[in-house]
């Protein structure tokens, strides 16, 4: 799909399109909303609001299903209007997309304290009463979300922690201000500028060749494994960062890696998961658990492995009172890893 657009500027806008396609437009439309705050504060008026309470999203049950729902602009200053809050508080959402359209999104906490405005956060009652939804921790009604509504919430709630946390400058001690958009924080004082910023963390699944290694935390739900992970050091690389992880929690020694994806995980802050395989020579596979960091670690045929992600429900015990192990839900990138591996397997123990 292309949009044809003629030569010549016209307006404030100093964008000149010739035959972009909608994915280019949409994106140049967001760095101009991010850009301008009379803009931002134009395509309020015709946005949509996703709202917060204390970090978690307003949702609403469907079918088994959370869907968040979406307020316009007059919605929302007449639901302010009705519990005395001032509409200034507004200017505390953040920019969090747009449709191809160029309807502009944005999310709003009513729950942490408003940096524009003196009057108290909303209480969560009242509110989820009103709007006839229930504010929900994002980390347990993830699961029950489909993935375009899960990926807004993602960044909605990484930007909204973010503001609520960098609301002071580190060098001049003074308040910042944020822009329309919440792409960034200035200090009035010294002009110094703050972007919001991702941890980069790594995520590897390990394997000799015929098996897989999986982990646990103890923060982990019982019977759950997944892929090693770390945060990245300064100074690091990529591949410096997976070659220390694995030798620090299970002491072994990688031979080979490959990059496979990357995600952004607002768990338990905002972090982007850089995803990758990394196998070791067969005959150094022994496992050497670094119990500072994980439970436990054990090796997992390509059978044992493959049966976990089939299992649809792994809360179900076995006869023995035991839960099965189990691997992280489709929507972690722990899992694209684990069945990137099955299906490569898979496939090789295919005859020709």
């Amino acid at each position: 799909m292309f949009l044809h657009c003629g030569i010549a500027c016209r307006g404030k806008s100093f964008w000149c399109y010739r035959l972009l396609s909608t994915y280019v437009s949409k994106t140049r439309y967001l760095f101009e909303l991010k850009e301008d705050d009379d803009v931002c504060r134009k395509a309020q008026r015709t946005g949509a609001f996703y709202l917060f309470h204390n970090l978690a999203p307003l949702l609403q049950t469907s079918e088994r299903q959370y869907l968040p729902p979406r307020h316009s602009l007059s919605e929302l200053e007449r639901l302010l209007g009705k519990f005395g809050q001032d509409t200034q508080r507004i200017e505390d959402s953040v920019l969090i997309g747009c449709s191809e359209q160029h309807e502009a999104w944005f999310a709003l906490d009513l729950g942490l304290n408003s940096s524009s405005s003196v009057s108290a956060s909303l209480q969560k009652p009242e509110m989820e009463t009103e709007l006839k939804g229930s504010f929900i921790e994002l980390r347990k009604a993830v699961f029950q979300m489909n993935e375009k509504d899960t990926s807004l919430l993602f960044t909605a709630q990484a930007l909204l922690r973010w503001h609520d946390t960098h609301q002071f400058c580190s060098r001049s001690g003074q308040p910042t201000k944020k822009n329309m958009a919440g792409s960034k924080r200035v200090c009035p004082f010294n002009k110094l500028i703050y972007y919001p910023q991702v941890a980069p963390v790594v995520i590897t699944l390990v394997s000799d060749g015929t098996r897989c290694l999986l982990v646990r935390q103890s923060s982990f739900p019982k019977g759950m494994y997944s892929a090693l992970a770390g945060f990245c050091d300064i100074g690091e690389s990529l591949e410096e960062a997976v070659r220390r992880e694995v030798a620090e929690e299970v002491g072994l020694e990688v031979d080979r890696l490959q990059y496979s994806a990357s995600q952004h995980w607002p768990f338990p802050n905002s972090s982007l998961m850089i995803a990758c395989h990394a196998t070791v020579k067969p005959g150094q596979a022994e496992v050497q658990v670094n119990l500072r960091e994980l439970e436990a670690a054990a090796w997992f045929s390509h059978d044992e492995v493959a049966t976990a992600l089939r299992r649809r429900d792994p809360y179900i015990q076995q006869q023995n009172g035991t839960l099965p192990f189990y691997v992280p839900p489709k929507i972690a990138i722990a899992h694209h890893l684990i069945k990137e591996w099955v299906e490569k397997h898979t496939f090789s123990s295919l005859p020709a």
